[in-house]
């Protein structure tokens, strides 16, 4: 099939498709006039491509999983386990800082609505 179709099939744009091959996340062959032609597995390998990026994974961390798929074995589903691992502890640390970013927000907003109730009570407005 043509990129338009698997684009189509996979509910993704063509320019999402042609990221995918840039990144070697995904491998087409071409025509004799250049086209390039897909097979029906890369519809469900785009999907799952859009899973890892929906789970918030890199491009990189994408292809650093793939083995996983592409030559199932022990070592490389240890290698994809310890790596979705690592992602999940980063992002656990990213949200832990994003907390503690609100929290301090938090009290700036509750200081500067109180400064602006005493500014008020005080007939003044800032």
């Amino acid at each position: 099939m043509r990129i338009g179709e698997l684009a189509s099939r996979a509910g993704v744009s063509v320019r999402s498709v042609r990221y995918y091959e840039e990144q070697g996340l995904l491998a087409s062959t071409r025509s004799s006039s250049g086209q390039r032609h897909f097979t029906d597995d890369d519809v469900e390998r785009v999907a799952f491509i859009q899973r890892l990026y929906a789970a918030g994974l890199s491009s990189r961390t994408v292809l650093e999983l793939l083995p996983c798929v592409d030559a199932p074995s022990r070592e490389n589903s240890d290698d994809a386990l310890e790596r979705m691992a690592q992602e999940r502890d980063r992002l656990s640390a990213h949200i832990d800082e994003l907390v503690r970013t609100r929290d301090t927000l938090d009290a700036l907003v509750a200081t500067a609505r109180a400064h602006r109730e005493q500014m008020e009570a005080a007939g003044a407005v800032c």
